[in-house]
């Protein structure tokens, strides 16, 4: 969903600064930077680190001077029952999805908030809304997002910056390719997982990134301005 809504973003004009922790790939970089140039840049981010937020924001503000978009898109997912259930996975899940997307907002507020301007959006998910056992990390960590989209809406409100949320159901990605394929490696036939999938919402097809990446790019419009301190559902009809 970063990599698509990146794309959207650039599309239409933005010079987009893409934070991974583990960097971005080598295709990924050479495919992006041969269509938009230097209008898309790659830097290392761990939204887990206050310090590394605060270099990464800093970077773009001294080569952009502002920063009038920030998407918050690093996610981890790890199913685990309550019972028995390690400190590694729950932190994992609360410092990525919820403590890393406050400290990138925390780091972008001041400097939105000076300009007049800000538009900011926090990935969250259908998990915020619904829960479903051995997933509680999960769904604790977005349910937060939404509390925090809130008070940083209003928080802004007066001085133009909006917050808003999306919250997809499963989206045809890299991590649920990765789920799909450990599954048919298990013997499952492909086109059997893959029908599971598709079924698991009313319309009957898995939700693209490029439809998630479509609202939020209206989002973050001009002609979004009035829009703030909500969530919108991409879930296809479905519950989870």
């Amino acid at each position: 969903m970063g990599r698509a809504i990146a794309v959207h973003l650039a599309r239409e004009g933005a010079q987009v600064h893409i934070g991974a922790r583990r960097g971005a790939p080598a295709e990924l970089t050479s495919a992006l930077v041969e269509e938009f140039g230097d209008r898309i840049r790659f830097a290392r981010l761990d939204v887990r680190q206050t310090e590394s937020c605060r270099r990464f924001v800093a970077e773009v503000l001294d080569g952009r001077g502002r920063v009038d978009i920030l998407v918050n898109a690093a996610g981890v997912y790890e199913e685990a029952g309550i019972a028995g259930h390690s400190d590694q996975v729950w932190d994992d899940a609360i410092d990525t999805n919820l403590t890393g997307t406050f400290k990138m907002i925390r780091e972008v507020m001041p400097a939105m908030v000076r300009q007049k301007w800000g538009r900011i959006v926090n990935i969250a998910s259908v998990a915020a809304h619904q829960g479903m056992a051995l997933n509680g990390a999960y769904c604790a960590s977005k349910a937060g997002l939404l509390g925090l989209g809130r008070c940083v809406a209003l928080e802004g409100a007066a001085h133009g910056v909006t917050c808003n949320s999306v919250s997809p159901t499963w989206v045809e990605t890299e991590m649920l390719k990765k789920f799909i394929d450990a599954e048919v490696a298990e013997g499952a036939p492909l086109a059997e997982v893959r029908a599971r999938y598709e079924a698991s919402n009313p319309q009957g097809k898995l939700v693209q990134p490029e439809e998630v990446a479509a609202l939020v790019g209206y989002l973050v419009s001009d002609s979004a301005r009035a829009l703030t301190m909500a969530d919108y559902q991409v879930n296809a009809g479905s519950l989870w």
